[in-house]
């Protein structure tokens, strides 16, 4: 099962080996994917918190599928304006509905309009917690 999954998530399973972002990530019923764009903000990120950058590239490498989205951020953030509240995350989205997944996994909710996205994507917006519980459910 193919999930598109928020930078955050990926920051918090590489801060911790014992949350629900490091044990969703590790789920072999899925597949995680994130753009491309997604990678760079990840970079950026693990280099701002001094993270090693070796356990982002190699699970990146291991685990996850980097999709590529077509547009320009400019472009993609007026498309797209009507799904997010953080203009900064319509990148998200299209990535999202660009790589036909039925899951968006993020912890920051309220920078999506979850309501939008699932009416008019058929995209549902989770947290890593609750997509466990779903998966448990299966």
């Amino acid at each position: 099962m193919h999930v598109f999954i928020d930078s955050d998530v990926v920051i918090s399973s590489l801060l911790s080996s014992t949350g629900a972002a490091y044990f969703l990530l590790n789920q072999s019923q899925i597949k995680p994917i994130i753009s491309p764009v997604s990678l760079k903000e990840l970079t950026i990120v693990t280099k701002r918190m001094s993270i090693a950058s070796q356990k982002l590239e190699l699970l990146v490498k291991e685990r996850f599928e980097v999709f590529n989205i077509t547009g320009e951020l400019k472009e993609i953030r007026q498309e797209y304006a009507d799904y997010v509240t953080d203009i900064n995350d319509a990148h998200i989205v299209v990535g999202a509905h660009s790589a036909k997944v039925k899951y968006l996994i993020s912890y920051n909710l309220k920078h999506f309009k979850t309501d939008n996205i699932k009416g008019e994507l058929d995209i549902l917006l989770l947290t890593p917690a609750l997509f466990l519980q779903y998966l448990r459910s299966q």
